[in-house]
């Protein structure tokens, strides 16, 4: 008797299961559209950023936590830069190192060039007296030799200076890109956006474009949709459309069409359409409005599912379900960040 009383409850309970689920079903299921008008399942998502270094070096400081909102041009990480501050330090003074050296060595080169000027003045000198035999030619080879070595120090002398100048080039190079990492050191927020993962902490070394915080971009909210062929080539690009997310179905948020698939692909299993699962979709992106989004930035939430309305018929009315509609009270509550 008792093991039947139990299978009779166990089977009471999951009759009672089933229909409240189907209860649950009916009431979140969306309602019925009329002619001009298609509907999808989706997730609301957002543009993910990953803020990275530039290069290889130890984080000194994060300056935000998960969940913050930052904007544009922020500071969210600093980076280390003893190491840099010295290296930079040391290009400096081997810079001023070869400027004193070129400048040394442009003075023996003015008195090489002297040099060189009066053996060449000599050589030209006794090269006419030669001709007239007035000396005899080992005299002359005397001051052509004079003349060619005068001619090798001052060239030697020029290289050298030449040589200081690439040097003192090279040295301003590696000043510059030391100066250029240490502007680098702040890693700020390209766009206004809020913090979903901080993935280094403070006194971590990582290597050059190792992540330190994820971002959302607030202003790039959107729900991806997928809808077969015959509705989804019905659909515009900017198109209105309405999102229902299940978590507030009494609010209808306006946002409009601004990416429909060139080509179509298996349907997600997470998606429910209204055709056999192995038929191909269309992935259709429906973006909310970023002034709505700046209003509520602190509810938005990437991944709270819902539906996305798309109107296909220029002329059609929205039904009054579905009409676009604000949150206002929530603008009388301060969220808890």
């Amino acid at each position: 008797m008792r093991s039947a009383l139990g299978k009779w409850l166990i089977v009471a309970a999951a009759i009672a299961l089933a229909i409240g689920g189907y209860y649950a079903w009916y009431k979140l299921r969306p309602p019925g559209l009329p002619a001009g008008f298609v509907a999808s399942n989706g997730r609301v998502e957002a543009t993910e950023i990953d803020i990275a270094t530039k290069y290889a070096g130890r984080i000194e400081a994060v300056l935000v936590r998960e969940g913050d909102i930052v904007d544009a041009g922020q500071v969210v990480a600093r980076m280390d830069t003893r190491e840099l501050l010295a290296q930079l330090h040391e290009a400096e003074a081997g810079e001023r190192q070869a400027d004193d050296t070129r400048k040394s060595d442009e003075k023996i080169s003015e008195l090489a060039a002297t040099q060189f000027d009066f053996a060449v003045r000599d050589y030209k000198r006794y090269s006419e007296l030669s001709r007239q035999s007035v000396i005899g030619a080992q005299q002359l080879d005397t001051y052509t030799t004079k003349m060619e070595s005068n001619r090798a120090a001052f060239e030697a002398a020029r290289s050298k200076v030449a040589a200081d100048v690439s040097a003192i080039a090279s040295e301003r190079a590696v000043i510059e890109r030391l100066q250029t990492q240490l502007n680098d050191r702040d890693l700020k927020a390209p766009v206004r956006g809020r913090v979903l993962y901080k993935l280094a902490e403070p006194g971590e070394v990582l290597d050059a474009g190792g992540n330190v915080v994820t971002l959302i971009d607030l202003t790039d909210v959107y729900m991806t949709i997928f809808l077969p062929e015959l509705e989804a080539g019905n659909v515009p690009y900017g198109a209105e459309a309405r999102i229902v997310l299940d978590a507030a179905p009494q609010w209808p948020l306006a946002a409009q069409v601004s990416y429909v698939a060139e080509k179509a692909q298996f349907t997600p299993k997470s998606v429910e359409t209204k055709v056999e699962r192995e038929k191909l979709t269309f992935r259709v992106k429906v973006q909310l409005d970023p002034k709505l989004l700046r209003r509520y930035e602190p509810w938005v939430k990437v991944g709270l599912p819902g539906v996305a309305y798309i109107k296909i018929d220029p002329s059609a009315q929205w039904p009054a379900n579905l009409q676009a509609r604000e949150p206002t009270e929530l603008l009388k509550v301060t969220p808890h960040q």
